[in-house]
């Protein structure tokens, strides 16, 4: 393939990266599954390379087809043409990508006992300045507190711990006439993709999140426990999860209206926080009980586990989840590996132009857009692992090279205490009498807390 400049010689590991990333992740076969090929003319995969490299190259789509040694065999409209397709399914090319980098790069080099999670969270897709955009909303950002003017766009993620890789995402708009500034397309068939996608976006935000579950689940993606915040946490929800096949691990609201089933009545979260004793001493969590999730007909036994907040130690947090099987400090630990889905919406915004490169005004042509954003990540992700984990250098250190690991903050403190050790010890300047005096002073002017936890890791 040529498509992709190579006149200077900067470009040319970026396009055998690209290329190479195309190919061993069968991307043209699965856009073609995805409902997306050309009888005759440009391929659809070489309009792909051009799409995903653009923001490597620092250009636009736009300034790329204008160059005339690009090596770009088509023009404009056919770009055009190819985003706004409304027969082409994005939602289920993201999955399909994401599911054949699982299972070729990442689960090879992650342990069978490890503890795979989908994450679910929103983040704004703002489109301040649009007037004609189809199924444009008027959408509440919680974290700026005011409306604007975009989507929300709903994100599963799966993870590892170490890596990140985008399955599905849906722009959810709104059903409410008085939110919604423009409806959708009266153009487009109703038997094809795109209105089945404006449909869904137009649904209620935990609907389309077990939509997604199953799509998971019907494409075989390995992983059992699903992370999300307050938003989504009601008994209802854990209830239509677990009837899923998944296990749900969430932080729930602290008022008097979310209530869970204990002790044989019905009771707040609040109410038993109070009338139940708690952990002594500085613990990770307060208090830990089994409680019910209760919604009509139907009950499922759930874990409450009450963690202390470290950012005000005077208050607390309430986690959740359906697995009676994990212990408090797996649940502490993997809830906190939903925090990698605030960093991927950190990094599709401000370094891969998930908001600023796109101005269509047609929903198929944002949605494509997003599926290439994800794909960019994707690509980056692989690329990060492949950089991180030596056991990817071949069968050698596949062998000889243990897994990645979740490290600890204390563990990775005394990693860096044995360095120092060594680093002194390879200099031969003392003996080990000496070494011992220095290092015991620097261990005595450290704070209290390093030096129990030091002594207890030791």
């Amino acid at each position: 393939m040529d498509i992709i400049a190579q006149n200077n010689h900067s470009n040319k590991p970026l396009s055998n990266k690209i290329i190479n990333f195309v190919k061993l992740y069968r991307i043209g076969s699965i856009l073609r599954e995805c409902n997306a090929y050309k009888m005759r003319g440009i391929a659809v995969v070489e309009i792909f390379i051009v799409l995903i490299s653009a923001i490597f190259q620092h250009k636009s789509i736009y300034q790329l087809l204008k160059e005339k040694h690009s090596g770009i065999k088509f023009e404009k409209d056919t770009v055009y043409r190819f985003m706004n397709s409304p027969h082409i399914n994005w939602r289920k090319f993201t999955l399909l990508l994401g599911k054949e980098i699982i299972e070729k790069s990442i689960e090879p080099l992650t342990d069978e006992k490890r503890i795979n999670v989908l994450i679910f969270d929103d983040s704004m897709f703002e489109r301040n300045r649009s007037k004609c955009v189809e199924l444009l909303a008027k959408v509440y950002d919680h974290a700026h507190d005011k409306y604007i003017k975009g989507f929300r766009m709903l994100t599963m993620l799966w993870s590892d711990g170490n890596t990140n890789i985008p399955l599905n995402f849906c722009l959810l708009s709104t059903n409410n006439k008085k939110c919604l500034l423009n409806s959708a397309s009266d153009k487009i068939d109703h038997r094809t993709n795109g209105w089945k996608q404006r449909q869904l976006a137009i649904t209620e935000a935990p609907s389309v999140l077990l939509q997604m579950l199953r799509d998971a689940k019907e494409a075989g993606i390995r992983a059992k426990h699903v992370l999300f915040d307050t938003w989504f946490c009601s008994p209802k929800s854990l209830i239509n999860i677990k009837n899923l096949g998944f296990y749900a691990i969430a932080m729930t609201k602290k008022d008097e209206k979310n209530c869970f089933v204990y002790h044989g009545k019905k009771q707040s979260v609040l109410s038993i926080y109070r009338t139940e004793k708690k952990r002594p001493g500085k613990s990770r969590y307060l208090l830990s009980v089994k409680a019910y999730a209760r919604k009509d007909d139907e009950e499922i036994p759930v874990r409450l586990v009450y963690v202390r907040n470290r950012n005000k130690r005077k208050e607390y947090l309430i986690l959740v989840t359906t697995d009676m099987s994990l212990s408090e400090e797996d649940i502490i630990r993997l809830y906190g590996k939903r925090w990698n889905i605030e960093v991927f919406f950190k990094m599709c915004k401000s370094f891969l132009n998930l908001s600023k490169e796109c101005r269509s005004i047609s929903y198929d042509g944002i949605t494509a857009h997003v599926a290439i954003v994800f794909s960019r990540y994707s690509l980056l992700a692989v690329e990060n692992r492949n950089n991180i984990d030596q056991r990817t250098l071949g069968e050698l250190f596949y062998i000889m090279v243990d897994e990645l690991e979740d490290i600890r903050y204390m563990e990775a403190l005394q990693m860096i205490m044995n360095l120092f050790v060594d680093q002194l010890k390879g200099l031969a300047l003392f003996d080990e009498k000496r070494l011992d005096v220095i290092l015991d002073k620097f261990l005595s002017d450290l704070p209290n807390m390093w030096n129990m936890c030091l002594k207890r890791c030791s």
